[in-house]
């Protein structure tokens, strides 16, 4: 099971179960989770069962024995979420506020996390203000400088040494590329494009850090590119949205550039060129 999904859920604790389940319940007798066919004290065979129960029912009788201990929350004691389209009090009796300890303020359940109020524009609560990252523009001009000179490099890591001269030579790498090459058995043998697929170390983590595959040449660089990080098993949050600085490019090493997502395969790339995964390096426009 993908790692990603192992962060989200648990598996049942009851003994005979040890399913997984995505919303495990929590017992708040003896605090373990189960899945929804043991989630009753009586349905795992709770070893403190009645205990929660009976925490309830004392609290709510202090409650109403014991006078309250300060004025409710109001408009104006009461604190309000840091969304700053959001009116909602927080740290009340209904509704808890919950705190990022990114940007260092709290929200509201509807705000908590940190895409939904905006985390990264924020400047954290106690950071020095006069002190700012750099612009767009900035890092767009560092990206396109750090990629020439890594092209450069990769081109004469990558390329054959010495390039095969021969129409001969040419065919034996090309049959060498398609024996190991792996890829989606339905693309028909008419359509597929061999290529070289690498994933950038100083800016991807990847299980594979390289491999042969074949894709469909009809495809475009973005289904490719899907594709291809499936394939060395790089993390792909391109469909997500989020910045530039997340999101994964294809470098062609033989054409010394960046591919748009929109381009065709079979008008960009030829059989056995060498195509590399990267993240961070701004949009093609930036590195043209």
């Amino acid at each position: 099971m993908d790692k990603e999904m192992l962060n989200i859920g648990g598996t049942c604790q009851y003994l005979t179960c040890d399913s997984y389940d995505f919303l495990p319940f929590r017992c708040e007798s003896c605090h373990g989770r189960f899945c929804q066919d043991h989630r009753t004290e009586a349905g795992h065979k709770c070893a403190h069962a009645g205990e929660w129960a009976a925490k309830r029912l004392q609290q709510q009788a202090n409650r109403t024995s014991t006078p309250s201990s300060g004025p409710k929350p109001t408009v104006l004691t009461a604190t309000q979420c840091s969304h700053p389209q959001c009116k909602t009090l927080i740290d009340t009796l209904n509704s808890v506020g919950v705190a990022c300890s990114t940007c260092n303020r709290k929200y509201c359940l509807k705000h908590r996390i940190p895409e939904d109020h905006d985390c990264k524009n924020i400047i954290p609560v106690g950071a020095r203000q006069g002190i700012r990252g750099p612009s767009q523009a900035d890092k767009a001009r560092s990206a396109l400088g750090r990629l020439k000179l890594w092209g450069k490099e990769k081109q004469a890591a990558v390329l054959p040494k010495p390039k095969p001269s021969t129409a001969a030579s040419r065919a034996v790498a090309l049959n060498q590329l398609k024996r190991t090459a792996k890829g989606d058995e339905k693309v028909p043998l008419e359509k597929r494009i061999y290529l070289h697929v690498e994933a950038e170390a100083n800016t991807t983590t990847s299980k594979l850090p390289k491999g042969a595959f074949w894709y469909n040449k009809a495809w475009s660089v973005g289904r490719l590119l899907d594709d291809a990080a499936r394939g060395l098993q790089v993390q792909n949050v391109n469909n997500r949205g989020g910045g530039e600085e997340e999101r994964l490019r294809v470098f062609h090493v033989e054409g010394g550039r960046l591919l748009d997502f929109g381009e065709k395969a079979e008008d960009v790339l030829a059989q056995g060129n060498t195509i590399v995964l990267l993240r961070g390096v701004g949009p093609v426009s930036a590195a043209a």
